[in-house]
This record gives C-alpha cells, sequence and structure tokens, in this order.
C-alpha cells in the first residue's frame, strides 16, 4: 500500500513538473526577464544614490531580493493555477477518485511549487549576477531560506487553489495579499532606512525574513539574527502547512 502511495504521490509531482515545464517560456523565462527588467531600472537609478551595506553596491544588493522575490512568487503560482484550473475544467474528479492520501496531495503540489520556484531563481541569479556579482559568505543560509520559503508559498498557493473559485478570486490573494507582503520585504531596500512605525511593521511580515535570512547568505550581514528569521519562517511554514492539510483532509471545496 506504503509503495502504492509513494508511485501515485510521484506521478501526481511528475504531472505537476511536466504541466509548468511544458510552458517554460511563459512560467520560466518571463519571470527571470522581468526580474532582470527591474535590476536594469532600479539598479541604473540608485546605484550611486544608495548603499545598504558597507562596501556592497546597490546592484548586488539587489540581486539576492530578486532571485528570492522570483522563487516565492513562482512557488505560489505553480500549485495555486494548478489547483484552479483543475476545479474550472473539471479534470480534478480525475485526482479524487485515486487511493491518495491528503499527505500525497500535499507533497506533490508542494514539492513541484518548489521545483518551480527555485529553476525561477536559479535562472535570475545566472542572469543578474553578470550585473551585480554578489558574494557567498555564508552559502548554506541560501539553501535553508531558498527552500523554506519555496515550500511555504507553495503551501500558501495549495491553500488559495483551495479557497478560490475563479481566476478572480485568485488574482485578488495574490494582489491583495502576496504581491504586497513581497514588496514590503526589503527586496529594494534595508528596512533600517524605513520610519519606525515602518520598521515595526515590517518585523510583522514574515516574508520580510525569509528575504533576510536570505540575502544574510550572500553578505554575510542582515537585519536582523539569521536564527531568528528561521524561527519565524519556520514557525509560519509549520501553521500554513498544518492548515492547508487540513483543508486537504477535510476535502474543502474539492468534493462538491
Amino acid at each position: 500500500m506504503t509503495t502504492t502511495l509513494l508511485t501515485g504521490a510521484g506521478t501526481l509531482f511528475y504531472k505537476e513538473v511536466l504541466r509548468f515545464w511544458k510552458v517554460s517560456f511563459q512560467t520560466v523565462a518571463a519571470p527571470v526577464l522581468t526580474a532582470v527588467l527591474y535590476l536594469l531600472i532600479f539598479g541604473h537609478v540608485l546605484e550611486d544614490r544608495v548603499q545598504v551595506y558597507p562596501g556592497v553596491r546597490y546592484t548586488s544588493f539587489l540581486v539576492p531580493g530578486l532571485v528570492m522575490m522570483g522563487v516565492l512568487q513562482n512557488a505560489f503560482a505553480n500549485s495555486s493555477s494548478s489547483l484552479i484550473q483543475s476545479k474550472i475544467t473539471g479534470n480534478l474528479v480525475f485526482l479524487l477518485v485515486t487511493p491518495l492520501t491528503h499527505w500525497a496531495w500535499y507533497a506533490a503540489y508542494v514539492a513541484a511549487s518548489m521545483v518551480r520556484g527555485l529553476v525561477v531563481g536559479l535562472g535570475v541569479l545566472l542572469v543578474t549576477v553578470w550585473f551585480g556579482p554578489p558574494r557567498l559568505a555564508e552559502p548554506w543560509w541560501i539553501a535553508v531560506f531558498g527552500m523554506l520559503g519555496a515550500a511555504m508559498l507553495g503551501t500558501l498557493g495549495l491553500i488559495a487553489g483551495l479557497w478560490a473559485e475563479k481566476f478572480d478570486q485568485l488574482a485578488a490573494f495574490q494582489n491583495f495579499v502576496i504581491m504586497p507582503m513581497t514588496f514590503l520585504s526589503g527586496v529594494f531596500y534595508s528596512v533600517h532606512s524605513l520610519p519606525s512605525v515602518w520598521q515595526a511593521v515590517s518585523h510583522l511580515n514574515p516574508f520580510f525574513y525569509m528575504i533576510d535570512g536570505f540575502r544574510r547568505g550572500f553578505f554575510g550581514v542582515s537585519d536582523v539574527s539569521p536564527w531568528l528569521s528561521l524561527a519565524v519562517v519556520g514557525t509560519s511554514f509549520a501553521v500554513v502547512a498544518a492548515i492547508a492539510l487540513r483543508l486537504l483532509a477535510s476535502g474543502y471545496k474539492l468534493r462538491h
């Protein structure tokens, strides 16, 4: 039985990876191009005016933020778009009749989302590194926060896909929750440059800790301790994973 479930989860994972890879020009190349445009515009305007960390060019500072932004947004987009498309087209019924457990569903969707997010992040890094080569001071933090961030956003995408019944609702979730939290997390700036009230608000945003911890891996400096960031991100992931598993187990908006 266990072998059957693992095979089923692996098949679903393969299907989800193939789903985004078949249109990789849209799902991978387009986000990479968007990140390059951000880098060219903000880097050109602010390169000689802003220095966040001593000895670090602004363009170099910007690269890890854009990489992590690509990871987060695309991990969310993969699981959320897959579920809403399956709901609308009606092919979700073919998954519902399988003996897959909610754990298998969760593992397959989130793992595929992580693959897409990390592939996009790697693409952004390979392209933007020519404009502002970052350092690799503590690379283990890059791996930890990259994986955790992709897993958390893949899980949030799963929750959004379960909740939404049409593309408008999914777009609202992305535009009013994911995008603001991403852009207000320090992708383009250090929170220390903000007024004190906005610094306090930023510290309530778990996306800030993902990006700050990820950037720590490149430069060896960060706005807060990477261990604090790890605790916040790890706790946030555990909470959203528990919610997603509970929704899947109950068949929330799936079996009707």
